[in-house]
């Protein structure tokens, strides 16, 4: 495994020629639960400096919808991947593009649905993500957020039923997400850019960053030169097979500040 470098070895060169800023979004921007204004002001500070900002979460297709609209972002990867959302503020319209079919997201749902009555027997103590009923393409299992924290043995058995009936598992800082179809984040985050910045993710690589926190990063944190782990990495890091290449001194969302305050600095 590389070494992980700290945040000041992200050179001035490297950071001057970043374009896009992508980010995770639990325990990435947000601390402990709760999105401090410092980590929301910084999506801001980074849009009026002239980046391009994408979070890119496992969150669901509900929550998408609002933060493309609300937030000050240029768009949003959701489901660990399953969909994107970006809303054209002038034309007062929100594009919307999914992995799958509206049949292939019905049929999962129904595999998903029969499925989560197995995880939820045979794993005491998890729960469905309070988030669930606004999924559209994959269950999300809690193990920490809500409910008291399971240890990692139970976490490994919530992936392995996943596994077990042929769908995909994810583990992220809160929940355990799986879903029936070939997509992670990285997969849609091409889509994203082929289809909004029409943009080749493969040759702009060195004008993104990435940022985020946990094992469902790995295909982000494997792809981009500059990607970064806020320090709340480091617990996983044993989990991860492709590490970020810096990891922030703070953790959260206040790590997330630090990244943007070098972006900007650049800038200036």
């Amino acid at each position: 495994m590389p070494a992980i470098q700290p945040l000041s070895a992200f050179t001035e060169g490297q950071r001057r020629a970043i374009r896009y800023v992508l980010t995770d979004i639990d325990d990435t921007l947000t601390s402990h639960g709760r999105l401090t204004a410092d980590a929301y002001a910084a999506l801001e500070r980074l849009q009026v400096a002239g980046f391009q900002v994408i979070p890119i979460t496992g969150r669901p297709a509900g929550w998408c919808d609002l933060i493309a609209r609300f937030w000050p972002v240029d768009g949003i990867v959701g489901e660990n991947g399953a969909l994107y959302m970006r809303y054209d503020r002038d034309a007062k319209v929100m594009r919307r593009r999914f992995f799958q079919s509206d049949a292939e997201r019905q049929a999962a749902r129904t595999k998903l649905a029969a499925l989560s009555h197995t995880i939820l027997r045979e794993v005491p103590g998890c729960a469905l993500a309070s988030d669930q009923q606004y999924r559209e393409c994959d269950l999300a299992v809690d193990f920490c957020e809500d409910v008291t924290p399971l240890p990692r043995e139970a976490v490994d058995k919530i992936v392995a039923l996943f596994e077990q009936a042929g769908a995909t598992a994810k583990v992220s800082s809160i929940h355990v997400n799986g879903w029936f179809g070939d997509w992670d984040k990285l997969s849609m985050t091409r889509v994203f850019f082929r289809d909004i910045f029409g943009e080749d993710l493969e040759t702009i690589r060195d004008s993104v960053v990435f940022a985020g926190d946990s094992p469902n990063d790995a295909p982000m944190f494997g792809y981009f030169p500059h990607s970064v782990g806020v320090a709340n990495v480091t617990p996983f890091l044993d989990r991860i097979a492709s590490p970020p290449a810096y990891v922030t001194p703070s953790e959260g969302g206040r790590g997330f500040v630090e990244l943007t305050d070098a972006l900007i600095a650049v800038r200036a």
